[in-house]
């Protein structure tokens, strides 16, 4: 970082950055990357990878690498306890990746970064952003170092830096939405299961939802609603979950617990993705509910959506390459978070009454072959 003046500037290597990053090396275009934490983070997370991520990150070599470490998921069931409500098979989509892949989200970052670097690109960290001050020709950026401040100038700046982007609200973009009521825990898990290994299963029950997806290594990653909880909870705490939600069967015991956290759900859109030459992508743009495991996706189809955007720009001189992209990601955003959302309140209903009617209504979808169809195209985002 010894210049002063960038043609792009990314801010934030998660999932979107890297991706961003990757894909503008491929297509011949160098960008400074920034990110203010010493290092990647080193929990799971995110964990699931769609079908049209997979085809996205096919040219740059991320998806080999991917399918090696990952894990493959080829069916989706719906239970209340022990009783099937609705299977959905990805296996006949019309895709070279005929399910979902589970990845834990470190894993994948340190796959996108491999494959940066063998292209020559590298992460600045760690890198705080201060301040930035919109110019004529682009954006001025105040960083922070280890050991200094510093002024850069960049012709165009990417805001990838997640729910709480500095980039966003410098640009005084709106963040429109609001959040859920209740808490989340998640955790990843060793653990015996004696239902498909392939079959990544949402339980509801009365005491409310939960969620086992399977992952590489014999792992399993858990995900419940609940009103209260530790911030951390432990293996106790998930003993009870699936004793009062999964299925009431012998053969399912937790070994080990990996790693657990509690967190709050939020479902926000941005009212643009562009001012000016400020963009922002990912979970700077967009969050919703993590249903149906939509959210690393959608922000890295982002990135290579914009990387092939902002080399027509670059290469023709035109801006409306980006204000096409910005449109079309808007509305895939709003799709998604209505889709997430609807989700999340026909998972978390109270009444038994409207609890009867779910699985009913369920039931009959779960029997209509294109109605099985849509909904796995639709989860696996290809529109």
């Amino acid at each position: 970082m010894n210049a002063s003046q960038y043609t792009l500037v990314i801010i934030g290597a998660g999932p979107t950055g890297l991706a961003l990053g990757l894909e503008l090396k491929r297509l011949g275009i160098s960008s400074l990357i920034l990110d203010r934490l010493e290092a990647g983070a080193n929990t799971s997370r995110a964990a699931a990878i769609h079908a049209r991520t997979l085809e996205v990150l096919e040219p740059s070599g991320a998806t080999a690498e991917l399918l090696k470490y990952g894990f493959t998921v080829d069916t989706f069931r719906i239970r209340d306890r022990n009783q099937l409500l609705a299977s959905i098979s990805f296996k006949n989509l019309k895709t070279k990746y005929p399910f979902v892949l589970t990845c834990p989200q470190d894993r994948t970052e340190r796959i996108l970064f491999k494959k940066l670097q063998e292209l020559g690109g590298t992460v600045h960290r760690p890198c705080e952003v201060i301040a930035i001050r919109p110019e004529k020709n682009g954006v001025e950026l105040e960083i922070r170092t280890k050991n200094e401040l510093k002024t850069i100038h960049t012709q165009w700046l990417i805001g990838c830096d997640g729910m709480h982007s500095i980039i966003r609200e410098q640009a005084d973009i709106p963040y429109e939405g609001g959040d859920y009521q209740d808490n989340f825990v998640l955790a990843d898990v060793e653990m015996d299961w004696p239902l498909d290994l392939k079959e990544a299963s949402l339980f509801f029950s009365k005491e409310g939802l939960l969620a086992v997806v399977p992952l590489p290594e014999n792992q399993f990653r858990l995900i419940a609603a609940v009103d209260e909880d530790p911030s951390k909870p432990t293996l106790d705490d998930l003993v009870k979950l699936l004793d009062e939600r999964g299925p009431a069967m012998k053969g399912i015991a937790i070994r080990h617990l990996l790693w657990s956290s509690r967190f709050r759900i939020h479902h926000r859109i941005a009212k643009t993705l562009r001012r000016g030459r400020i963009l922002i992508a990912g979970d700077a743009a967009h969050v919703h509910s993590p249903a149906g495991g939509q959210g690393m996706n959608i922000g890295i189809q982002d990135a290579i959506s914009l990387a092939s955007a902002l080399n027509e720009m670059l290469k023709n001189g035109s801006e409306v390459p980006l204000d096409v992209w910005e449109k079309n990601r808007q509305q895939i955003a709003r799709s998604v978070v209505k889709l997430t959302d609807q989700m999340m309140r026909v998972a978390t209903l109270e009444s038994p009454f409207a609890k009867r009617v779910r699985n009913t209504l369920i039931r009959l979808i779960g029997k209509i072959p294109s109605a099985r169809f849509a909904l796995a195209k639709k989860l696996s985002q290809l529109y």
